[in-house]
C-alpha cells in the first residue's frame, strides 16, 4: 500500500475524502509520563499549586483531539461524537499512563486525533509539575485499537 499523503510525482497532497461514506470510527491510544516520587505524591494528593493537574490535563486533551487539524497540516477537521480521557497512576513506578478514546461518525479516522489528545494531555502534567521535577519523560504514546472505515479493525498485540 502507498503513502495516501503523496501524490503520483511524490507531492505532498491533503487526502481527498469526498466520495467516502459516512462511517463510525473510534480510536484509543495511550502514553506514559515517568516522574520522581515527590512530583507523584504532588499530583496524587492535588497539591500542585497551579491546580488539579489531571482534570487540567483531561481539559487539554479534549481539546486537542477536536483540534489536531489545527496542528497536523494533513489531518482533516472531524466532528468529534465523543472523547473520553482516563489517567493511571502507577505508585510503584512513580508514573501515570494516559488513555484517550475518540469516537466520530466521519468520513476519515480518528487515530491522529486520540494519539495528539494523549500527548497533549501528558504534556500538560509536565507543564504544571516541572517546578517539581524537570526531568519526567513522556514515552510510549501508541495507538492501541481502532475500528472502522475501510482498513477495518486493528488492535495492538498485548505488551
Amino acid at each position: 500500500m502507498g503513502l495516501t499523503h503523496l501524490d503520483k510525482n511524490g507531492a505532498v497532497v491533503m487526502v481527498d475524502v469526498g466520495e467516502k461514506g459516512l462511517s463510525h470510527r473510534v480510536a484509543r491510544a495511550r502514553g506514559s509520563i515517568h516522574m520522581n516520587r515527590e512530583a507523584f505524591s504532588a499530583i496524587m494528593t492535588d497539591s500542585i499549586k497551579k491546580g488539579n493537574v489531571l482534570a487540567t490535563a483531561k481539559v487539554a486533551a479534549i481539546m486537542a483531539a477536536k483540534n489536531t487539524s489545527n496542528t497536523i497540516p494533513l489531518c482533516h477537521p472531524l466532528p468529534i461524537d465523543q472523547v473520553s480521557v482516563d489517567f493511571f497512576p502507577h505508585e510503584e513506578t512513580s508514573s501515570i499512563e494516559s488513555e484517550v478514546i475518540v469516537k466520530v461518525s466521519g468520513k476519515t479516522g480518528v487515530e491522529m486525533e486520540a494519539l495528539h489528545a494523549v500527548g497533549i494531555a501528558l504534556l500538560t502534567i509536565y507543564d504544571m509539575c516541572k517546578a517539581v521535577d524537570k526531568s519526567m519523560v513522556i514515552d510510549g504514546i501508541r495507538l492501541m485499537e481502532k475500528t472502522g472505515g475501510k482498513s477495518g479493525h486493528y488492535k495492538r498485540d498485548l505488551e
